[in-house]
């Protein structure tokens, strides 16, 4: 056990933030913190750095162990280069470094014993540079800084001239360089585009050291962690898996904590009905008994409501009509900035019914396809068609949709006039808005307030193809969860944008991403994408180039043409296996029932002694068993076909 977390206590004035808090982290143990916002995560973790005192209850680490803390909030601003902080990171590797080199020089002037001295002591400074990766060091700074997406231009740039989410990134890439014992990360995707969250979670999968984790980056938490520590209504609870099991377990406590929270309710309040009428009696045995009763009833230890249940944001997604078959048709669309061109010449085609996520790097054009669609940002060229009595609701990770002057009342009366008071009021309560805090400023609001509103205005919408841009930031994970089921039983049409990797592999049905200028389909969730995208540059590969803006030779139809037609053929052979699968699973069900039927006739007492109807019963029975067997033998086939 490297580090030991005992009956933390913390309130500020009357509210207490945590209570009881408990648990262990083990060595190379990779641990997770998560609750909704506001559990007091930051917190422990400050209490944990010794930043805040507990009020009770201590931290204990074992002894000589380096801890390093990446908080949300990095202010660096330090004169160095981006580089020299980094290098600074490696300081006692370069010193030795230095030792070594003076050693190396003293020892051309020495003889005898000085000589066999500074040999040994030499020697003593080779095997700890060695064991240190010393002579990897410099090729070691790049990596971290080129993983967390630096490139050789930022080497020489001040720190201080840093974004924000820049300054951040350098605070990781110099704590993970400094390689402590213990590595405390607080939101530590922020800022990080796909590519960079992926060489992170393979350099702290792999990190020798014990890591514990704040984040709301759950696919991030299942590749990386191990156990997880939630904190719900002050308490922490302890998973000892990744972050899908404990989603998993947790809904299952949670179902059950349910069940039984209601259960005591309704006997408390049927107690209660008995206690009233023993009263209503007036005689004094009644009278006795009642009171008897509510002797018990205040013996009975009430179970507390389970949180989620009570702080869980209601949606609900559903097109008022049906579009037609063609949603979306884009061809031959171009973007440029001056003299930057985003992309050129890309092809889209969206049907009803799909799910698709856009994906890709930062600065890709990603946001500004989903502009182009809305009407928002003016295309250079090409084409942008909606299909038959399609209807859009966009959601804005900008919240331009919003009118900052409006208070929350306002903006969805302004929106929706024809809205009953009582009616606004019931959809905001069922997006957490309730009492005063309607009529709280859109310009006052936080991130996740503004987000909450939009998603309301978006449900009420009833649009059939939702647009939405970076939906799940500022959410925390029950909202995320939430919004999740509203899209995954959403019947209508999705496009969207999300680097919420956990989020595209629950809802997506297909994945674009937008790549070195072009676009390429994957039919999938996330986690088909991760496995097929490495194979991008065979030509056996799984995924389908849709446009390409390199001037090639011509041809009778274009490499993308023809790779877009082959995925659409793809798309139509799954199409047509699930339309296969489901009309065998209903001739599987009548030939189920008429066996039933067959051998209910069987157990009619008189025809026990019809032995011409029970030869024909027999025979009609072995030739449904026969059939029904077929069924079982194609729906088998048919299922484990890829």
């Amino acid at each position: 056990m490297i580090l030991d977390c005992q009956n933390i206590q913390k309130a500020y004035g009357t509210n207490i933030i945590l209570n009881d808090i408990s648990f262990h982290l083990e060595e190379k143990e990779k641990l997770a913190i998560v609750g909704i916002n506001g559990a007091g995560k930051t917190t422990l973790l400050r209490i944990i750095m010794g930043e805040e005192s507990p009020d009770s209850g201590q931290i204990i680490i074992s002894k000589d162990r380096s801890i390093g803390y990446l908080a949300q909030h990095q202010d660096i601003n330090f004169d160095s280069s981006v580089y020299q902080i980094m290098e600074d990171a490696m300081k006692p590797v370069i010193e030795l470094q230095d030792k070594m080199r003076q050693l190396e020089t003293d020892m051309q002037n020495l003889s005898g014993i000085e000589l066999d001295k500074a040999l040994e002591l030499y020697n003593r400074y080779t095997h700890e540079f060695e064991y240190k990766n010393g002579y990897a060091y410099e090729s070691e700074i790049t990596g971290v800084l080129k993983g967390l997406g630096f490139d050789r231009n930022d080497y020489d740039r001040p720190a201080k001239t840093l974004s924000g989410g820049q300054k951040t990134r350098l605070s990781l890439g110099r704590l993970l360089l400094l390689k402590p014992d213990i590595i405390i990360l607080d939101e530590p995707t922020n800022h990080l585009d796909m590519n960079s969250i992926s060489w992170l979670e393979g350099f702290l999968s792999t990190y020798q050291g014990s890591v514990i984790i704040v984040s709301h980056d759950r696919y991030f938490l299942d590749k990386i962690v191990t156990k997880v520590v939630e904190i719900d209504n002050t308490h922490s609870h302890i998973y000892h898996g990744n972050y899908s099991y404990y989603a998993q377990k947790r809904a299952e406590i949670r179902a059950n904590l349910m069940k039984a929270y209601l259960t005591q309710q309704q006997e408390i309040k049927h107690q209660e009905a008995v206690i009233e009428k023993l009263k209503q009696f007036n005689r004094e045995k009644s009278i006795k008994r009642a009171e008897s009763r509510e002797k018990q009833l205040a013996k009975v230890e009430r179970l507390d409501k389970p949180t989620e249940v009570n702080a869980e944001m209601r949606l609900m997604l559903e097109p008022e009509t049906i579009s037609g078959e063609d949603v979306l048709t884009i061809t031959g669309l171009s973007k440029s900035y001056g003299e930057y061109q985003l992309f050129s010449n890309l092809d889209m085609d969206i049907k009803r019914g799909e799910h698709v996520a856009l994906i890709g790097g930062n600065g890709t054009g990603k946001t500004t396809i989903l502009k182009i669609i809305n009407k928002l940002v003016s295309k250079d060229s090409g084409v942008v068609s909606l299909g038959s009595r399609v209807k859009i609701g966009y959601y804005d990770q900008e919240y331009q949709v919003l009118n900052m002057s409006n208070n929350i009342f306002q903006e969805i009366s302004d929106a929706y006039p024809d809205l009953s008071n009582t009616r606004i009021r019931n959809v905001l309560a069922a997006f957490l808005f309730t009492g005063e805090d309607v009529f709280k400023q859109i310009s006052d609001l936080s991130g996740g307030e503004r987000g909450r509103v939009s998603l309301a205005k978006l449900m009420l919408s009833s649009a059939n193809f939702l647009i939405l841009d970076e939906p799940t930031n500022h959410l925390d994970i029950v909202s995320k969860e939430v919004l999740e089921n509203a899209i995954r039983n959403y019947s209508g049409t999705i496009l969207y944008v999300s680097h919420d990797r956990y989020f595209i592999n629950q809802t997506a049905t297909r994945i674009l991403e937008l790549k070195d200028k072009q676009l390429y389909n994957y039919i999938g969730n996330y986690d088909y994408y991760e496995t097929h995208k490495v194979l991008s540059d065979d030509s056996t590969a799984a995924f389908t180039k849709i446009s390409d803006t390199a001037v090639n030779s011509i041809k009778a139809e274009s490499t993308a043409k023809l790779a877009w037609k082959e995925s659409k053929a793809e798309a139509a052979r799954i199409r047509k296996r699930e339309n296969d699968i489901r009309k065998l699973e209903e001739q599987i069900e009548e030939l189920e029932t008429k066996m039933a039927e067959i051998d209910a006739e069987f157990m009619i007492p008189e025809n026990a002694t019809n032995v011409s109807l029970l030869t024909s019963l027999t025979s009609e029975r072995e030739e449904t068993e026969a059939a029904l067997n077929q069924l079982y033998e194609q729906w088998e086939k048919l299922s484990a076909a890829n």
